[in-house]
């Protein structure tokens, strides 16, 4: 397996966040389009299941490797054909005991939330994508442990094409629920064969006792955090379908779908990068600091003016799209997620790097923190305020994020100063300034369109005016290492 030296890493971790952001962009938004068309076509019933279903399913995804990826990917010596092979051997195994037991209990679960017999295929095809996506993970470890995410965005790129196209193409004919069952087949099956074409990897059957041994002393520990984070997210949905009418699960995810595409769009692309950037970085602490400060800034820059947008310019979308009229009691709660989602671009990249440099007892113990402090708010919040109590909730457990970053600086030393004020200070401008232009610009949707446009001028020259030498320092930095 390749090793990589500090120069190799900085350069292609550049590169990889170049690649996957501007292909994320691509992919982002024809999720986005095609999650804005299904939510013109298809009932707030069908979202919410699709929202219930899908987060039953999460179960699955978290217990199938117990934590095995992440351990390859943070592990410090070359990965062995018997490190690869044990892992997948293991996985195996666990995935068809678990498609095995979400089959025998798809009726039972069908009962349970009075789901009819499309529903009921609709998680059943998502049993057999979870396992068609297992045969994924090894090809996935290897792009990603060598930072060559330009080749890994690849796959993700086809499957989105197939899922959109599938999806919307029977939507638009009336197939309903059956719309997103046909949508999971073709995604899983066109996303395997493009990863195995860009990446091929040889299947093969293990077990080393002491390999095993040693992924699994990392990999428990960061799979039981996944496991929080399941039982804090998904069994939360999974909740809500029994304790709320299902049109009212489907205003929570309409709500987190808006707040939360930024975080998809922007963050989860950094985090992929950064985690296998910051291992081979966790003996540099000099350079491993640097690294956090410039993946935070990037991450605060891009994902707060969004979010900003998103609220400030969410009411006009409803107001002028007829068939989104239906969506205006989700506003409320928008707003709150997305306050969640901004302390989350904050706190997500500080437990990655923790993660990252081994102290995975950590993030376990912040998670502990936050899945009990959900549980024991949510449904006393839904109680008093319905499902907007649901946001509420989300909002307030969002501020700890403060408790993150003094964790982290106990064990990396990282500067915050400019990495905040400067996007918090470009975000609220435009944030003023596109909430009072608003409300005379927009008439129509064209001319959302034109607000968007002048909010992003005034921010980007807002952040330029602030964060000068900052941004000019990463752009040559970026344009050195693309010369390379």
């Amino acid at each position: 397996m390749e090793e990589l030296d500090i120069a190799t890493v900085v350069k292609r971790s550049i590169r990889g966040v170049l690649a996957l952001v501007s292909r994320s962009i691509v992919i982002q938004g024809i999720s986005l389009l095609t999650a804005l068309l299904l939510f013109g076509l298809l009932d707030e019933s069908d979202i919410g299941i699709f929202a219930v279903v899908s987060a039953s399913l999460a179960f699955l995804t978290y217990f199938s490797d117990i934590g095995l990826a992440a351990a390859l990917i943070q592990k410090k010596e070359s990965l062995t054909t018997d490190d690869l092979r044990t892992t997948f051997t293991i996985q195996q195994i666990l995935v068809v005991l678990l498609v095995l037991i979400a089959f025998l209990l798809s009726g039972f679960l069908g009962a349970m939330y009075h789901l009819n017999s499309e529903g009921i295929l609709l998680f059943q095809a998502l049993v057999v994508a979870f396992f068609l996506a297992s045969l994924k993970t090894i090809p996935s470890i290897i792009l990603e442990r060598n930072l060559q995410f330009e080749r890994l965005v690849l796959p993700q790129v086809f499957e989105t094409l197939a899922f959109s196209g599938v999806v919307l193409y029977c939507a638009f004919h009336g197939y309903g629920i059956m719309s997103y069952t046909y949508a999971v087949l073709a995604r899983g099956i066109v996303g395997l064969i493009a990863i195995y074409c860009i990446a091929p990897w040889r299947i093969g059957f293990t077990f080393s006792k002491s390999v095993a041994r040693k992924l699994l002393s990392f990999g428990v520990p960061f799979q039981a955090n996944s496991i929080l984070a399941l039982l804090k997210d998904d069994l939360l949905t999974l909740y809500l379908g029994i304790v709320l009418p299902f049109a009212q699960v489907g205003y929570i995810g309409f709500a987190q779908k808006l707040a939360f595409t930024p975080l998809r769009l922007v963050m989860d692309n950094i985090i992929r990068i950064t985690f296998p950037t910051f291992s081979r970085l966790a003996h540099e602490p000099t350079s491993l600091g640097k690294a956090i400060e410039k993946s935070l800034f990037v991450t605060l820059a891009l994902i707060l003016p969004a979010l900003t947008g998103v609220v400030i310019l969410a009411p006009y979308l409803i107001e002028y799209v007829p068939k989104y009229q239906k969506w205006e009691p989700a506003l409320v709660a928008l707003t709150f997620f997305a306050i969640n989602a901004a302390f989350s671009s904050l706190s997500t990249p500080l437990t990655n790097a923790l993660n990252a440099i081994g102290k995975v007892k950590v993030t376990l113990y912040l998670m502990v923190f936050w899945t009990v402090l959900t549980w024991g708010i949510t449904p006393l919040a839904i109680m008093q305020f319905g499902f907007n109590g649901v946001a509420y909730t989300s909002a307030l457990v969002g501020t700890t994020a403060v408790i993150v970053v003094a964790v982290v600086r106990r064990y990396i030393q990282f500067r915050l100063g400019n990495i905040i004020w400067v996007p918090l200070l470009a975000t609220a401008i435009m944030g003023i300034v596109l909430f009072f232009i608003s409300a005379i610009v927009i008439t129509n949707i064209p001319m959302l369109f034109v607000a968007i446009g002048i909010g992003t001028v005034v921010y980007f020259g807002t952040l330029f005016a602030l964060g000068k030498q900052h941004i000019i320092e990463d752009v040559r930095m970026i344009a050195l290492n693309l010369r390379k």
